[in-house]
Formats: C-alpha cells, sequence, structure tokens
C-alpha cells in the first residue's frame, strides 16, 4: 500500500502563484510515475501533470508554460509549481502515483485531493 499526502492548497489571485506537495509513504519502491489531476465541479477529472522516476514529464496543454512538475526521489514527494494562475484553474487537485505512466488516473493510489481556488 501507498499513502499519499497532499498539501499547498489554497485561495489565490488570478496571476497568483500557489505551490502543492504530494508525498508518498508506504510501499514507495513500487512507484514510478506521479502525477496531478484536477475536477471542477460539474467536470471530468482531467490530468494536468505526470512525472516519472526517470524526469520525464507531460502536461495538459492548458497549463503549459505556467505550471512546472518536479520530484524528489530520495524524500518520495512531487511538486506541482502553479503560476500565472487563472480562475478556471479552480479545481480540486488529486496527487495520484502508479507503477507506471500508462497507469496513471485509472490504477494506483490517490490523495486526499486539496482545493485551488483562484478568485479576486
Amino acid at each position: 500500500q501507498v499513502q499519499l499526502v497532499e498539501s499547498g492548497g489554497g485561495l489565490v489571485q488570478p496571476g497568483g502563484s500557489l505551490r502543492l506537495s504530494c508525498a508518498a509513504s508506504g510501499s514507495v519502491f513500487s512507484i514510478n510515475a506521479m502525477g496531478w489531476y484536477r475536477q471542477a465541479p460539474g467536470n471530468q477529472r482531467e490530468l494536468v501533470a505526470r512525472i516519472t522516476r526517470g524526469g520525464s514529464t507531460k502536461y495538459a496543454d492548458s497549463v503549459k508554460g505556467r505550471f512546472t512538475i518536479s520530484r524528489n526521489n530520495a524524500k518520495n514527494t512531487v511538486y506541482l509549481q502553479m503560476n500565472s494562475l487563472k480562475p478556471e484553474d479552480t479545481a480540486v487537485y488529486y496527487c495520484n502515483a502508479a507503477e507506471s505512466a500508462i497507469q496513471l488516473g485509472s490504477h494506483g493510489y490517490w490523495g486526499q485531493g486539496t482545493q485551488v481556488t483562484v478568485s479576486s
């Protein structure tokens, strides 16, 4: 089993920044890919960004150039630096961890979610 604990959400004004963290514990040796997903009210959960243990990254088109995903393998932690935030970034953000990138979103482990609200 793997446990994921997210932190860093909150309320920010448009144009502001937030940094989300997701710390993994437990059987982390099985985890080779971690990602961030988000779900806004009335919408399906969508991929925001993901990163493999080797550092390969993928971003949703809507966040490219504004968000950066990174990970500290020694700390089993993944980060999401969010800059130039827009109201449409408002959602609950979830951390996901899986054995491979292809399994993200449909398998693996999920955090409890952290609310990000972008509003003036």
